[in-house]
């Protein structure tokens, strides 16, 4: 039997009338080129607002307020206490939102923002002989308010039969660090530049500088004048900067102080993000306008083919 006669075909009846297209969804297409249009267009314009030109003025402000009306209180160390190494850790309580700068004799010694809780704590070096610590706390607007209570401790780095020091020695018996204690006013991408002295000890020495936002650098000198260390911050934020110093003979010296960053960022950020969205635009723009045209084109096409079709009914015959 031949394959022929196993096999019954059956042969389809071909109208010739168009049948709806099923597949191809040009709606859910239209939606999205109109959406992505959309964000293209207000990305455009925010790319394309000039930027605060060079002599421009901008206005922070932070507005008036009393000065602080409680004082910070300095737990430890206690008075009366003797220490025979240096830093010493000051901690206490203060106002929240404060930023705490003790003092040893009037020098500037550390400061720290005030944590929410109301508290501080860092450290300190000492001077040698007798120190009378005294803590003050400053608000946002640099306003101070009342001294803290007044601790008198004592830093004795003589053998124990020798009498202490009652005044401070800077021929080499010691090295210290000063700076001031607050630094406000920089903006993200701003670069933030701090004076540092040093006092005593012998050269040469090395500084390094923890800037609080995981970054250190190390920073030889061959003397004791005063010299800059710098940095860039990348957020805004209070951050806290560890100085610590040491000099040839292994002497050490240890410094706390504050940064303020301002929570916007500077023209020359702005300047920078705005020139990269630009550069962004370039390329998408066009392949935005491509892909457009593409979906437009086959949507009048396949439109064109549904009139033909429509005007021209197709009849097949075929041979039986």
């Amino acid at each position: 039997m031949s394959v022929h006669a196993l096999l019954k075909l059956s042969h389809h009846r071909h109208t010739g009338r168009y049948r709806s297209h099923e597949y191809t969804s040009y709606i859910p297409l239209l939606v999205l080129l109109l959406i992505v249009g959309l964000a293209l267009t207000i990305t455009s314009v925010e790319a394309l607002s000039p930027p605060p030109q060079s002599g421009s003025v901008a206005l922070n402000g932070i507005m008036p307020q009393p000065a602080p009306a409680k004082a910070a209180v300095i737990v430890s160390p206690a008075s009366g206490q003797q220490f025979t190494t240096s830093p010493v850790q000051v901690s206490g309580t203060c106002p929240p939102q404060t930023i705490v700068e003790v003092y040893k004799d009037n020098i500037f010694a550390g400061s720290s923002p005030c944590t929410n809780s109301g508290s501080f704590a860092f450290d300190i070096d000492l001077l040698i002989g007798q120190n009378t610590l005294i803590a003050k706390v400053y608000d946002a607007l640099n306003q101070t308010g009342p001294d803290s209570n007044s601790v008198n401790v004592s830093y004795n780095v003589l053998p124990a039969q020798a009498a202490p020091l009652s005044t401070l020695s800077l021929g080499g018996a010691q090295l210290l660090l000063s700076t001031d204690g607050i630094y406000r006013g920089t903006f993200p991408g701003e670069q933030l530049n701090v004076p540092v002295s040093i006092s005593g000890g012998t050269p040469p020495y090395a500084i390094n500088t923890d800037w609080g936002d995981s970054t250190n650098t190390v920073l030889p000198r061959s003397n004791d004048t005063t010299f800059n260390i710098d940095h860039v911050y990348q957020k805004p934020g209070t951050y806290q900067i560890i100085l610590q110093a040491s000099d040839s003979e292994g002497l050490d010296a240890y410094l706390t102080v504050v940064a303020v960053v301002n929570g916007q960022t500077s023209a020359a950020v702005s300047s920078s993000l705005s020139n990269t969205s630009k550069n962004e635009l370039l390329v998408l723009w066009p392949l935005y306008t491509t892909a457009a045209t593409t979906v437009i084109s086959f949507w009048l096409g396949e439109r064109r083919e549904k009139r033909i079709i429509g005007n021209h009914p197709l009849t097949l015959h075929l041979a039986r």
